[in-house]
């Protein structure tokens, strides 16, 4: 995918994953830590999370198009390295999704005593709170870096025009 409407389809699919990681890693940790919730959300978490894994690919795709489009320089490069670490963590977060998901659904309620059952909801408890952290510092480096490397130089610091609505 190159153009939307005429635009770069990178600078608008990365919406998409500025939304979509964060709301993904959020609802793993709410769903990794509180069963009742996962339960609630059912299938909806690993479907979320599905998406998410989609739209990264799609999103660096396109990203690769602009690249081979813009004036090569430093700041683009260290965007493009970096947007190149999140297919991993959006794995993760998958992965993770589907196994909380999956445990829930298959696991009595804590509330029973299960011994193994609360040891895999605590080891996917951390997991999930540790690579829902990854996921949305690498999103934010990532989106850091790629704002860097669109404005800086390419805006005025003074104002150009009145700010009286003429």
């Amino acid at each position: 995918m190159s153009l939307v409407n005429g635009l770069p389809a990178h600078v608008l699919l990365v919406h998409f994953v500025v939304v979509l990681v964060p709301l993904t890693s959020l609802a793993l940790v709410v769903a990794a830590l509180w069963p009742r919730a996962a339960r609630r959300m059912g299938v909806v978490l690993p479907a979320l999370a599905l998406v998410t894994l989609a739209s990264v690919p799609l999103t660096t795709s396109a990203g690769e198009w602009l690249e081979e489009h813009v004036p090569e320089n430093s700041l683009v490069q260290r965007h493009a390295e970096l947007g190149d670490g999140l297919l991993p963590w959006a794995l993760g977060l998958f992965v993770l999704a589907a196994a909380v998901w999956w445990t829930v659904r298959r696991t009595p309620a804590p509330e029973t005593g299960n011994r193994r059952a609360a040891v895999v909801r605590i080891a996917a408890a951390v997991l999930s709170v540790v690579v829902a952290a990854g996921a949305v510092v690498d999103v934010y480096r990532i989106g850091d870096s790629g704002a860097k490397a669109a404005w800086k130089g390419n805006y005025s610091k003074a104002a150009t025009r009145s700010g009286d609505g003429d």
